[in-house]
């Protein structure tokens, strides 16, 4: 499995790279949507309905199967052979980065069911706040692969 591993390991590497940078996009774009649907619709007008169906579609089209193959990909990395030196502070502060992505991608999904009920009571500018989320662990998690500290 190592030998298979390590002869994948462009492919892994950039399936992994595409994976992120979807998941990513989504994670980014969702908070924003929520701004505006907390901002400009009302229970159960058109706009609701749009926002509402534009939400699940990026959940469930995009960041669902994009966070699926960035684990896939990332864990098959961890298991490549001479990837990951354990000895290192790094891959514990990109795990607890990744872990933490995947709590705000999870609180995410809570929004969007929290709106399709009708009973959202966050703000837009606390939705605003809450979008630097992805943005801090995207820099803890670069940082420590690139830096390698």
């Amino acid at each position: 499995m190592s030998d298979i591993l390590a002869s994948l390991y462009p492919w892994i590497l950039a399936f992994h790279i595409m994976s992120v940078i979807s998941w990513m996009a989504g994670l980014f774009y969702l908070p924003r949507l929520f701004v505006y649907h907390a901002e400009k619709a009302k229970k159960g007008d058109q706009l609701d309905q749009t926002f509402q169906l534009m939400e699940y579609k990026l959940l469930k089209v995009i960041m669902g199967p994009a966070s699926v193959a960035t684990w896939v990909f990332g864990l098959l990395l961890v298991m490549t052979p001479g990837i990951v030196d354990w000895g290192a502070v790094w891959p514990y502060t990109k795990a607890a980065g990744v872990i933490g992505m995947t709590g705000f991608h999870h609180w995410l999904m809570i929004r969007r069911k929290v709106f399709e009920r009708g009973e959202n009571t966050t703000t837009g500018r606390q939705f605003r706040m809450m979008n630097e989320v992805p943005t801090v662990l995207m820099v803890l998690i670069v940082i420590s692969v690139v830096v390698k500290f």
